[in-house]
């Protein structure tokens, strides 16, 4: 393992050349503005005041530099910057296909995938357009029109994507889960959208190992009441039989003459018609149903595709994700810059830890995702990327989903590449997209994100809601942005949404990170603020460990909590209350885990298992998760916690004597 001094936060890791700065994407964006609209900008921080103080003037500037179709004129950019509420170009009529296939070049990659049963390979613009024609006029045949749902329990493959698309011509509503969430957790999320048609697999590889999903597909059918159709991507070439809902083929479903693109229409919608629907991590209940409209996830991708992550036409972006976590939709959005997207189902870590890097390098990857949690295997495995693999296209790589150390961003220079621009971004699920992230034109320091990105005017707010710097405080959004939420599903009056984002400061946008930005405009996401639970960068929610783990007749109470601790290390342990104060066995144990594996994710599987006398509640019945929390991370119990609100007090002493020897016992992640 390459080696270097002793990092110390903001210590200066790179430095881009002149030849970068000429060619990257800001660059022409302000030579751009300079031509065509008189603006003058010296550099990225004089750019991004502008963006956040004359938002209507940026996001026009977006819309023309990007050359956005539609069919029918927009009255103007923004009717009112009050949030919520903000109406965003109101009068345009268009679609989010339809500019996925502008991109349409026949004979070109379109998308390349790769599995742990599959060699990488290409996938060809005629056979990618070809599918998304033939599905949407299979779609069309079903009945499905524009508002319809059409959901997905499948993996990151080539026919899922092509079903997001195809599904997006018509107008459609469209959602999707990875199989791994059991069926309990998928019904949680779909049965709230009443979909028509759901794409699924009978079955995938993880690790060298087949999961069979059958029986959950025939879960699913049972619990959505509103499904019709089922079309079956086969795992491995058997039927699907399935009681309840009639099921076709995907060969059948794409089969029939080809459509040519001149006679395909698409479903012209306004500009905030929803395009998707992403599920938040159930923290209080039911996963929140965050509805995305086309026009602003169309805007806000242009926009970072080209400016944050410095994508050029013909670049290959490689993220690995799953289809239930917003970096999959992102995935589906690369193509809009000409990107051609890498596609990986299995483990990333099959069959060997580095099997990501090889993909990377196969594919000719020029821009890379990962993980810090992913970093850190790669430190266990002593694995140097660059000793192995030419990684000669690689430009770019994208740490995100979790605080990014000083350690870790110094482990990019030391042993993948030296020039490199480490685009370390952070955004969510809320707005699919990043608020903070890289800047191609401006230096990297350790254990920084560069910037805020364009139009995104976040700022650290204190408790009193005044703006800070080299101070930590709340994350906040002042003004609005296209890919805020349309709203939430089922949420008719907007009550569910104002409480989420807009409680804390009224009109302004709250998102529940600890945050700090320095003097020169560097930023650092200190973890959540609030309960949800973040593991390798998605986000889980305590509720649906806790419908799984207190339903074992053992356990009488859990409570569950994530810390990002001061070395780069993070943590999820969950404490239990045994029924009777049973001593917790290691028979529990393996009960709890193996319940959360079957009945959630792999991810819902905790880092270690703690007996607690019993579980801090508030007087109205509320767990305690964020009092809990701080007092792991060293907060004074005075300060974590006002005792006065708890229903009972005796049992804090417990976690501030477990915080004492918390550091030293949890595992490494």
């Amino acid at each position: 393992m390459t080696r270097r001094l002793p990092v110390n936060e903001g210590d200066l890791l790179w430095t881009p050349s002149q030849e970068r700065i000429e060619k990257a994407q800001l660059t022409r964006f302000m030579a751009w503005l300079r031509a065509e609209r008189g603006l003058d900008f010296s550099d990225y921080g004089a750019l991004w005041a502008w963006s956040t103080e004359a938002v209507e003037a940026f996001w026009q500037a977006v819309w023309d530099y990007f050359d956005v179709k539609s069919s029918a004129p927009h009255r103007c950019v923004l009717e009112s910057r009050q949030m919520p509420g903000a109406r965003w170009f109101p009068g345009a009529r268009l679609n989010f296909a339809e500019h996925v296939l502008r991109q349409e070049r026949a004979g070109q990659t379109a998308l390349l995938f790769a599995s742990e049963s599959a060699p990488l390979t290409a996938v060809s613009w005629d056979e990618f357009a070809g599918q998304i024609r033939a599905a949407a006029r299979a779609l069309r045949r079903m009945g499905v029109r524009a508002g319809d749902r059409v959901a997905a329990y499948a993996t990151n493959r080539p026919e899922t994507m092509v079903a997001l698309i195809a599904a997006a011509s018509l107008g459609a509503v469209w959602s999707s889960c990875s199989p791994d969430f059991g069926a309990e957790g998928v019904l949680d999320r779909l049965a709230q959208l009443q979909p028509r048609v759901l794409f699924c697999v009978d079955g995938y590889r993880y690790g060298g190992k087949t999961y069979d999903k059958r029986a959950e597909v025939q879960a699913i059918v049972r619990g959505v009441s509103s499904l019709e159709q089922l079309v079956h991507i086969p795992f491995d070439g058997a039927a699907l039989a399935v009681e309840g809902a009639p099921t076709t083929s995907w060969g059948d479903l794409t089969s029939g003459p080809p459509l040519a693109a001149a006679e395909f229409v698409f479903e012209q919608v306004p500009f905030d018609h929803p395009l998707w629907v992403l599920f938040s991590s159930g923290t209080t209940g039911l996963p929140k149903a965050i509805v995305h409209g086309h026009g602003g996830i169309l805007l806000e991708n242009l926009k970072a595709l080209a400016f944050q992550m410095d994508f050029h036409e013909g670049d290959r972006g490689f993220f690995y994700t799953t289809t239930g976590w917003m970096m999959w939709n992102f995935l589906a959005c690369l193509p809009l810059a000409g990107v051609v997207p890498i596609l990986f189902d299995g483990n990333p870590a099959y069959p060997t830890p580095d099997a990501l890097w090889r993909i990377a390098d196969e594919s000719g990857a020029t821009l890379m995702g990962a993980s810090p949690a992913y970093v850190d295997n790669m430190i266990k495995a002593d694995i140097v990327p660059r000793e192995r693999y030419a990684l000669t296209e690689l430009r770019t790589v994208m740490p995100a989903g979790a605080p990014v150390s000083p350690e870790h961003s110094a482990w990019f220079y030391d042993n993948v590449k030296a020039d490199l621009l480490l685009a370390t971004g952070s955004g969510g699920t809320d707005v699919c997209t990043g608020f903070l992230g890289g800047v191609a034109i401006q230096p990297v320091y350790a254990g920084e994100m560069q910037a805020r990105c364009l139009g995104v005017a976040a700022h650290a707010f204190d408790e009193d809601g005044r703006p800070v710097v080299d101070e930590v405080g709340e994350l906040v959004i002042t003004q609005p942005m296209p890919s805020m939420p349309v709203g939430f599903w089922n949420d008719p009056d907007g009550e569910q949404y104002r409480a989420s984002y807009f409680d804390t400061f009224p009109g302004v946008w709250r998102h529940g990170d600890f945050f700090r930005i320095n003097a020169r405009g560097g930023c650092f996401v200190l973890g959540r603020s609030d309960a949800t639970l973040n593991r390798g960068g998605v986000r889980i929610g305590a509720a649906e460990i806790y419908r799984a783990v207190e339903a074992l007749p053992s356990v009488e109470r859990a409570l569950v909590v994530h810390l990002d601790l001061p070395d780069g290390r993070s943590v999820m342990p969950l404490f239990v209350k045994t029924v009777g104060a049973a001593p917790l066995s290691e028979q529990i144990k393996r009960e709890i885990n193996q319940r959360l594996r079957e009945r959630c994710t792999p991810r819902h599987v905790p880092d270690v298992i703690i007996q607690a006398p019993d579980i801090p509640m508030t007087l109205t019945g509320k767990k305690l998760e964020v009092p809990v929390r701080r007092i792991l991370t060293g907060v004074a119990l005075e300060k974590a916690a006002n005792v006065n609100a708890v229903a009972n007090p005796d049992c804090l002493p417990f976690f501030v004597e477990t915080a004492r020897r918390f550091e030293a016992d949890t595992p490494r992640r």
